[in-house]
């Protein structure tokens, strides 16, 4: 049986506005009511965590609240037969941490469509390497598939690569024989990116230039664009004929400033990317896959391992684009298994 209490990273806001945030311990019963409670090994660190763990209105709406899109952990309880005591699941991507109490805490309680069974291939701690932020990277590259934009097809632009969407799709891309062109504003990531499987490094300044054109010369067969903004519009404005963008992030901006003419002229596509929509059978896919032919070969060299207490620095720290690869929560770790 669980305990009585449980640990968690508390954000609160006060009638003022004023956001404070602690680790402390609640009661269980403050936990939402689910089909499955879940004893957490580990969470992760993403750009929408941070933003909820700030208060900001558009993620968090309710108060106190966990954050966390995040977990990877062991079924504690189960209401439902689909699930028994011990069973290693992952939830990501979905409303964990926005409308429920999230990964930041030793247990969360879920509903049964939010689980995915632990794939063999991945342990709890790669999945979580992975995370929010792997998984939308895989959503991004199957939807360059989709749209026949192969390993011959060309180069493929990956922007912000050094963080945590970037990191993954310069890795998976890699992995699966793409030609992949890292884009990133920090000098000091360049061998990082190299490592992951980068063919070339450049500068975002690159691709956020000329913005009083309409179209530039035609460079990439696709791209992942995890920014939005300058530096998506240029990505666009140098993408090949028939060529698809998958953009899934607003870190630069959410507004665009362009002409419809790399549409109309060249037949290029736009797709957006929400994970959290993601219906299920290609959610339990891609997972699959990235823990089988798709699973990128460094994931350690992504990871930086922390506690829950170092938490508030590195949210500080993702806000102001300076992490890079992926930042791994540990809570129960491996001892979470070992007790099942």
């Amino acid at each position: 049986m669980p305990p009585e209490t449980f640990k968690c990273y508390l954000v609160n806001k006060d009638s003022d506005g004023n956001v404070s945030a602690e680790v402390t311990q609640r009661a269980f019963e403050e936990l939402p009511p689910g089909e499955a409670l879940v004893r957490t090994a580990y969470s992760s660190l993403n750009y929408k965590d941070a933003l909820a763990a700030t208060g900001h209105p558009g993620v968090a709406k309710v108060f106190p609240h966990v954050p966390g899109l995040d977990v990877a952990g062991v079924v504690a309880q189960s209401g439902v037969y689909e699930l028994v005591e011990g069973d290693r699941v992952v939830i990501a991507s979905l409303a964990l941490g926005v409308d429920r109490w999230g990964g930041f805490a030793e247990y969360v309680s879920v509903p049964l469509d939010w689980i995915v069974p632990l794939p063999e291939g991945l342990t709890l701690r790669e999945s979580m390497i992975l995370g929010t932020a792997g998984f939308t990277a895989a959503f991004c590259v199957d939807t360059l598939q989709r749209h026949d934009i192969g390993p011959d097809s060309g180069e493929i632009a990956v922007t912000r690569a050094s963080g945590g969407v970037g990191s993954v799709a310069v890795a998976l891309l890699a992995k699966l024989g793409y030609s992949v062109v890292a884009v990133t504003g920090k000098q000091s990531a360049h061998e990082y990116l190299e490592k992951l499987g980068a063919a070339e490094v450049i500068g975002r300044e690159e691709v956020d230039r000329y913005r009083d054109r309409p179209m530039l010369p035609a460079r990439w067969a696709g791209a992942v664009d995890t920014v939005g903004g300058n530096i998506l519009t240029g990505v666009l404005r140098s993408t090949r004929h028939h060529g698809c963008v998958a953009a899934c992030g607003v870190a630069a901006g959410s507004e665009m400033s362009m002409t419809v003419f790399p549409f109309i002229l060249r037949g290029i596509t736009l797709a957006g990317i929400d994970s959290s929509t993601c219906p299920d059978p290609l959610r339990h896919d891609l997972w699959n896959r990235l823990a089988g032919e798709w699973k990128p070969n460094d994931l350690e060299i992504m990871a930086n391992v922390i506690a829950l207490e170092e938490l508030p620095e590195r949210i500080d720290e993702i806000l102001a684009g300076k992490i890079t690869g992926r930042i791994v929560v540990e809570l129960g770790g491996e001892q979470v298994v070992e007790e099942s």
